[in-house]
């Protein structure tokens, strides 16, 4: 089927903002990119860490129980997956805590998801009474609570703005069927102007991507965390050193495309962004959180003992066993793929912090 402008409600000639556009075409909820179809693995757009290899799951479970004895081992602990995909990391993180009993009676699971098409997979994959799928936060009363995201921030739409002699303007597209998606840009709002400026990290830069729809999705999760103590890890695509451009990418068949190829391809396509770090570390400094050093993924993972855990895996493993734990090891740790490209960030609100992993 081929999916047309007017089956997102996208009007020929209209302004839309790149936030809105990338919304409707990702979250429509008949035809939009993750209502309909399975992003994730060998058949889909990309692949997720989960989906590369059992071993980052288990090494996050572990830092999770970390995280549990640190707080002091409460008898009521709160762990929730924002974006949990296809359901991969929860399925071995239920596995896992079968071997830390006292964790396991302690700790209640909650999966954060918005697409009802991706929710019936996950329900396929796990089967555990102790697994609830929430659309809020407002049931989790009791503390403490530690959130969790892989590649959950950077499928939050976007808006992008540029300063044209000091003055703000936001990028918008025009929808039109015969030539594609073309550029305008308007007059920032008063409002989003005073925002960005108040952030440092964009101080001195002429193009600026701004999450604000990630950002109301992070108010919330910080409001529980202010009051109830615990904190988020994210892991994501992304960068420390400024970027004065702009980095969204569409992605299919794990092949980036350009916006205009996204454009003959609507629904069918992956949107996404790298997600800028130094600027999630000033917001949550902001917001009164604590956050630890920003670490690469593959720093983290070495920290927690994924190469160790390999080493125990290896000796039960069929040679072919091996070359493959060995080929999805590559994958999670090389500089040049996962390894470097994705960090680490971990935001809380505890007296203690010492959480394992960033040091």
């Amino acid at each position: 089927m081929r999916y047309k402008p007017e089956n997102f409600d996208l009007q020929s000639d209209e302004l839309i903002p790149v936030d809105e556009f990338v919304e409707k075409v990702l979250y429509h909820p008949e035809i939009g990119y993750y209502t309909k179809k399975i992003p994730f693995g060998k058949e889909g757009d990309f692949v997720t860490a989960p989906t590369i290899s059992n071993l980052f799951s288990e090494i996050i479970t572990i830092w999770l129980i970390s995280c549990w004895e640190k707080f002091g081992k409460p008898k009521s602990f709160n762990f929730i997956e924002l974006g949990p995909g296809d359901g991969s990391f929860t399925k071995v993180l239920i596995d896992t805590i079968e071997n830390f009993p006292d964790f396991k009676k302690s700790i209640k699971i909650f999966l954060y998801e918005k697409s009802d098409f991706l929710k019936k997979i996950q329900k396929k994959k796990i089967n555990d009474s102790n697994v609830k799928w929430i659309n809020n936060f407002k049931h989790i009363k009791k503390g403490p609570v530690v959130f969790f995201g892989n590649e959950f921030f950077d499928a939050i739409p976007i808006k992008q703005f540029t300063f044209y002699k000091k003055d703000l303007f936001e990028k918008y597209y025009i929808v039109n069927k015969k030539t594609g998606l073309n550029e305008t840009y308007c007059k920032a709002s008063l409002k989003d102007a005073e925002t960005i400026k108040s952030f440092k990290t964009f101080k001195n830069l002429k193009f600026i991507e701004y999450p604000k729809k990630g950002f109301y999705e992070l108010d919330k999760i910080i409001e529980k965390i202010s009051k109830l103590n615990g904190g988020i890890m994210l892991i994501d695509y992304g960068y420390l050193d400024l970027v004065n451009k702009s980095t969204l990418q569409t992605v299919m068949k794990n092949k980036k495309m350009n916006m205009n190829s996204l454009f003959k391809n609507l629904g069918r396509a992956d949107i996404t962004y790298l997600v800028n770090f130094s600027l999630l570390k000033e917001f949550f400094l902001k917001k009164k959180l604590k956050v630890k050093k920003i670490v690469s993924q593959k720093f983290f993972l070495e920290k927690m003992g994924i190469i160790q855990r390999a080493k125990i895996l290896e000796k039960k493993m069929t040679q072919k066993q091996e070359e493959y734990m060995s080929l999805t090891l590559m994958r999670l740790l090389h500089k040049d793929l996962m390894g470097r490209l994705f960090k680490v960030i971990f935001a809380f609100k505890s007296k203690k912090e010492n959480f394992l992993g960033f040091e």
